[in-house]
């Protein structure tokens, strides 16, 4: 019995602190909520970048399993459970798995992937401002507490109506898709009457006339910000250093082919499900907004740490941002 019990224990050695005798030969990442900010991810997956990466770094066979999941609370708990070995979110769902794993799993950032702003649209005739919003209203967001647009929400709330007031609009969000999302907002159904959406989901919402703008993330955070950005365990880098060194070589290579060839991106994301109905040459457009960058390099995550952990979001308080990130990308002038 007892070496039947060794037997059944030895497979697991990998996954629960043993050290591996190689790296491993599979790799499983999700392809996150769609739209521009994950826009680097399909250039990965549909050009295996990854993939030749690990070549260079001569791990000969790595397959990549991308998987059809989005929604920044649903990938941190693929994460933790070891269903997936990378995942790409916004900053504050990765600060708060930063946070929770410090003692365990370490989860880190590998490198930011995108800055964006995200919009705050509305159908509603009443609404001017968040402050209008009332019991009738719901907004639409990936995913409420943890996402870009909760945390927003709530730093313009801590802003306007001070410290006490930040969870003031947290009872008008509810969760959904960003197509699915697209679609309620414009059919008018009742369901929801505004939509924290990002490019090119915004541009495809303004194309309506009842739809406008009454608050971005830049005018919150007063500034350009990480949009996106890939996060790992500590153990997974440790015990498999080409092969993050190839997702991260990967990444850069993705976001160098966006900005040479905006076309041939902008094709490949019209040709994805989550398109949001806009067509190759409407995206280009978007591509080609200034403040949207595709870059490794992390932008004003800190603020949201600094806040996070000023209404005990967060238990621990990073000194920096390289707190958070892995030190392969320490170099960048990150914030």
């Amino acid at each position: 019995m007892r070496a039947f019990a060794l037997f059944l224990l030895l497979p697991l050695a990998g996954c629960t602190g043993g050290r591996p005798t190689g790296e491993v030969t599979e790799i499983r990442i999700p392809t996150g909520a769609g739209g521009v900010g994950f826009l680097p991810l399909l250039v990965m997956e549909k050009s295996h970048l990854i993939e030749e990466a690990a070549k260079k770094e001569g791990v000969e066979s790595l397959h990549v399993q991308w998987i059809n999941l989005g929604g920044p609370a649903v990938m941190n708990d693929a994460l933790l459970s070891g269903s997936v070995d990378f995942i790409a979110a916004g900053p504050p769902a990765f600060l708060t798995l930063w946070d929770k794993t410090r003692d365990s799993s370490k989860v880190t950032g590998v490198a930011a992937m995108t800055s964006l702003p995200m919009y705050l649209n509305t159908s509603g005739s009443n609404l001017k401002t968040p402050d209008d919003l009332s019991a009738k209203d719901k907004i639409a967001m990936t995913a409420i507490k943890v996402s870009i647009p909760a945390i927003v929400l709530q730093m313009y709330a801590e802003q306007k109506y001070g410290p006490s007031q930040f969870a003031r609009f947290d009872k008008y969000t509810v969760t959904m898709t960003h197509p699915d999302a697209v679609t309620a907002l414009l059919a008018g159904s009742g369901a929801i009457d505004a939509h924290f959406t990002s490019p090119p989901f915004h541009q495809r919402e303004r194309k309506d006339a009842r739809v406008r703008t009454i608050l971005t993330s830049d005018s919150v955070m007063g500034g350009s910000t990480t949009f996106t950005m890939i996060s790992t365990t500590s153990a997974f880098r440790e015990h498999n250093p080409k092969v993050y060194a190839a997702v991260l070589a990967a990444l850069d290579e993705a976001n160098r082919r966006i900005l040479a060839d905006k076309r041939a991106a902008a094709d490949l994301l019209a040709a994805s499900s989550g398109d949001a109905g806009l067509s190759a040459e409407e995206i280009v457009e978007v591509l080609g907004d200034p403040s949207i960058k595709f870059t490794t390099t992390p932008e004003n995550v800190m603020k949201y740490a600094g806040f996070m952990h000023r209404i005990g979001s967060l238990q621990h308080l990073p000194n920096s941002w390289k707190d958070l990130f892995f030190p392969e990308i320490h170099g960048v002038p990150g914030s």
